[in-house]
């Protein structure tokens, strides 16, 4: 069954499931909680402003939060595994979790790409599980349909022309393009749902449109109140449990649709360090406060990545004020504050130079150079911890 928008229609024969039940909430009791953490997140995110360090805390937050969203599920990534991987540059065969890994941090790009409000919509979902839009969401109509052989429309213009190499160079440059529209994430690729994987008695789709309508419903409640009631209901619905990270990044896009933040907050990270742990018998009070603890923890986390980068950047300024104009030094300190580790065949691809060249830069940097991770002659690797 292809995935159909919010407004579309339902057989006759197909009971309409009901709406998801709003929680009520004791707003006089929780109000000055809400407070403290809108201002908690507000401060932070003018601090990482006034920094400059934005964007590379943004691209380390979403490596270190793929790696963190997989453990949570069991699965043990290295993060040195997934930067090489992400610049293409693999060590050894990607590993399942690797390529999950991967998935997650694609996930987080492509919410942070686009505006606030279009990663909690149905296409900004579509394409966070990495299907791509809605666009191409009817096509899949019409596999197995055959065309009309009396019927000249049914078919491509070139089908009956006389130079039959034209015809036959027509039909590649047809499959490139249906080919390159797929890699684009416009037409997603149909997969096979096994009933030995899948739960055929749940509708996926059906649940989604029920977490979009009570995301919907609750836009007037307070950021923090209506992130930790979605994620809730996303947790109720079981929606996606093949994909652990995207329940906490959607609630992350929550809170940055209300314009409490702009950027994506590592919540996976304090959920992981926070004690709370939902088993299903918490009220709705408790689980606000639940997630109110995972906004402190990672706020707490955001924090000191963010002073880790200032003092590195702060020591590493100090050595590139004396480098030449054409220097690609400076290139390598922002790739020290926008990656958790970089070793030297990493630097020497992405800036372009030689690994002799990333070995002088190293030593130029002396002793502001970052902390050595391996500590091996073979493999060896830095990074700001």
């Amino acid at each position: 069954m292809p995935h159909l928008p919010l407004h579309r229609i339902l057989d006759d024969e197909e009971p309409q499931r009901a709406a998801i039940e709003i929680p009520e909430l004791p707003w006089e009791k929780i109000a000055g909680r809400l407070e403290q953490i809108t201002i908690a997140v507000l401060r932070f995110d003018a601090r990482l402003e006034a920094s400059g360090l934005a964007a590379g805390w943004q691209s380390r937050c979403d490596m270190t939060e793929a790696v963190r969203a997989l453990l949570l599920d069991g699965h043990l990534v290295d993060v040195g595994d997934l930067v090489l991987h992400d610049a293409g540059m693999d060590i050894r065969h990607p590993t399942h979790e690797l390529t999950r890994a991967a998935a997650a941090l694609r996930s987080r790009r492509t919410a942070m790409a686009r505006k606030a409000p279009w990663p909690v919509s149905i296409d900004g979902l579509a394409a966070l599980r990495g299907i791509g839009g809605v666009a191409g969401a009817e096509a899949p109509k019409q596999r197995g349909k055959r065309p009309n052989l009396d019927d000249d429309d049914a078919y491509p213009a070139y089908a009956n022309d006389a130079d039959p190499w034209k015809a036959h160079f027509a039909e590649i440059d047809a499959l490139l393009d249906r080919t390159n529209k797929v890699l684009a994430g416009e037409t997603p690729l149909q997969k096979s749902r096994s009933h030995l994987v899948y739960d055929p008695d749940q509708d996926e789709a059906e649940n989604e449109d029920l977490w979009l309508d009570f995301v919907k419903r609750t836009s007037h409640w307070p950021a923090v109140a209506a992130a930790a009631v979605a994620w809730n209901a996303w947790l109720d619905l079981n929606l996606y449990t093949r994909l652990p990270w995207l329940g906490l990044t959607m609630a992350a896009s929550i809170l940055r649709a209300r314009g409490l933040t702009s950027h994506l907050l590592p919540l996976a990270a304090g959920f992981k360090k926070s004690k709370f742990r939902p088993q299903g018998r918490e009220g709705a009070a408790e689980k606000l406060e639940g997630f109110c603890q995972v906004i402190e923890e990672a706020l707490e986390i955001a924090n000191k990545d963010l002073d880790r980068l200032i003092l590195a950047r702060e020591l590493m300024n100090r050595v590139t004020k004396e480098c030449r104009s054409n220097s690609k030094l400076p290139g390598l300190v922002d790739l020290f504050l926008s990656r958790p580790l970089v070793t030297v065949p990493l630097g020497a691809k992405l800036l372009k130079v030689t690994p002799k060249a990333v070995d002088l830069m190293l030593a130029q940097l002396g002793g502001a150079r970052p902390r050595e991770l391996t500590g091996r002659t073979r493999y060896r690797a830095w990074g700001i911890v």
